[in-house]
């Protein structure tokens, strides 16, 4: 199951689902409400806490098990609550260029890096949304939307340690030639919490600038038992 990042939706890892069950897999992916074609349902009353409602459901009522559980950049957070929820029904996390929290962290607070994000993020907060310069209405559809805000302050909470047991797997891309990388940070924090961690070579956007490398990747990673 893949669970996409900020401002994007389920639309962008069409390929990556395509590439994947070709290779065996059976792949869901997950619109988080306000986003991607849930955006009808934006609205500022929409945090973390409805993602992972989005998440946790749709796992119950598809009644997976064992589910490979991705979360791509913001993505990192919800899969992080969701295994905090229902860690019983979760064989594997992986978080791709994502998110580590520890409990009671947000987007807005999680270190390192909360300053630089607070200076990048609060200028482009319009009416309860983050809306940034590249998104453009008048694109065609599919295209990124706003972002409700309370989905970066709402804090994560994670209770239950039976998910810290949860196997799981880092994967930092890295761009060719670039000396720092704004998710490296999040890729040691993983590493201290023992999980596998792997490096390729890729903007932010794998499932665009190199989705065949990424399908192997996970691919990989979901073998592993």
């Amino acid at each position: 199951m893949i669970v996409h990042g900020a401002w994007g939706g389920s639309w962008a890892f069409r390929r990556i689902e395509a590439l994947l069950e070709a290779r065996g897999h059976r792949v869901h992916r997950v619109a988080l409400t306000g986003l991607g074609e849930r955006v009808h349902l934006a609205g500022p009353e929409v945090g973390l806490s409805t993602h992972v409602t989005d998440v946790v459901n749709h796992i119950e009522f598809e009644e997976l098990d064992k589910v490979v559980l991705v979360g791509h950049s913001y993505g990192g957070m919800v899969v992080t609550a969701v295994a905090d929820r229902i860690p019983a029904r979760i064989r594997r996390l992986v978080y791709l260029d994502a998110f580590v929290p520890e409990d009671g962290e947000s987007v807005m607070t999680l270190a390192p890096g909360r300053d630089q994000r607070e200076a990048w993020v609060r200028p482009m907060v319009k009416d309860g949304f983050i809306v940034p310069p590249w998104i453009k209405p008048e694109q065609p559809l599919p295209h990124d939307v706003p972002q409700p805000l309370k989905t970066f302050t709402e804090p994560v909470s994670l209770k239950n340690e039976a998910a810290r047991r949860i196997p799981a797997t880092y994967i930092l891309t890295v761009e060719k030639g670039s000396k720092e990388d704004d998710f490296a940070p999040f890729a040691e924090r993983a590493r201290a919490r023992g999980f596998a961690v792997e490096t390729m070579d890729a903007d932010h956007n794998p499932q665009w600038s190199a989705p065949e490398a990424l399908a192997e990747r996970l691919d990989r990673a979901a073998a592993v038992r």
